[in-house]
């Protein structure tokens, strides 16, 4: 008896473009090793390799309370992300062992003026980015969207923007004297001390909110005790305050930088916010 063939012939219909992860894509030069050698500051992108269209770029910020960060450690999940129609850039900053605030600022707002120099190299849209980050990366998401400093612009390609057009913080801390107080915790990345009002006021995010703020998307555990539920609350709060679009989404149950945050319902918000206000 003949054994049937198992070859077969399909039909793909081509509707996607081939994705690519660029990895370790140098984009500024930084002092290390005491002030007496230099490093490259990295990232990694996603992106689709095409000439038929442009899209949106997303900024990726790894939390660790500016103490460690990995630029490669949610990879899974930007991939997924990227594959929703976006290009996602995950970018290393300086700690606060290697340079005080607002030296990760300074960074991250270098790594979207790269992006812009180089958006056709990677199919970017220049009027149409977004950034996202947790924890500490959710703070470092929220003033690099709010602020418009022009000490915060520094190194190359400064004939680009570092303007973003929506941002989505994950339980960011935003009060820092204030969650010294809730947590005893005070990293060392803000070299000023919490009884200083006028400092406290330049690493506040809050105080950076003008009408040009672009819209937030807020994500906040409701059982979160290293950054609490209320530090959210307070730039969700501030924003409404100043008629910026706000939406505050409160999970129930999570704790902070736990599963719930990674779960495909979470993801879905995520991605339709940014398709929204990234159209």
């Amino acid at each position: 008896m003949a054994e049937k063939s198992l070859s077969e012939t399909i039909t793909v219909k081509k509707t996607d473009p081939i994705y690519y992860l660029d990895q370790n894509v140098a984009y500024a030069r930084t002092d290390a090793w005491f002030g007496h050698v230099t490093r490259n500051l990295m990232m990694d992108i996603i992106y689709p390799q095409t000439d038929e269209k442009l899209y949106p770029c997303i900024i990726w910020v790894c939390g660790g309370a500016w103490m460690q960060m990995d630029k490669s450690a949610h990879i899974p999940y930007l991939s997924d992300l990227a594959r929703r129609g976006f290009v996602v850039a995950s970018v290393e900053y300086r700690l606060g062992h290697e340079a005080p605030f607002p030296s990760a600022v300074i960074d991250i707002k270098a790594a979207i003026r790269y992006l812009r120099a180089h958006a056709k190299r990677y199919s970017i849209d220049v009027k149409r980015f977004g950034i996202s980050g947790e924890s500490a990366g959710g703070y470092l998401t929220s003033i690099t969207a709010l602020s418009n400093n022009k000490e915060f612009e520094q190194g190359e390609y400064l004939d680009q923007s570092s303007a973003l057009q929506a941002a989505c913080p994950w339980y960011p801390p935003i009060d820092l004297p204030k969650l010294a107080k809730q947590t005893s915790f005070y990293p060392p990345f803000f070299a000023g001390s919490i009884e200083d009002k006028k400092y406290c006021d330049f690493i506040n995010p809050i105080n950076y909110i003008t009408s040009k703020a672009p819209p937030f998307l807020i994500l906040h555990g409701d059982k979160d005790e290293t950054v609490p539920l209320d530090q959210g609350k307070l730039l969700h709060d501030a924003l409404t305050e100043k008629k910026i679009n706000s939406r505050f989404i409160i999970i129930k149950g999570a704790g902070h930088a736990d599963a719930n945050f990674f779960q495909k319902p979470v993801w879905d918000i995520i991605a339709e916010f940014f398709k929204e206000k990234l159209k």
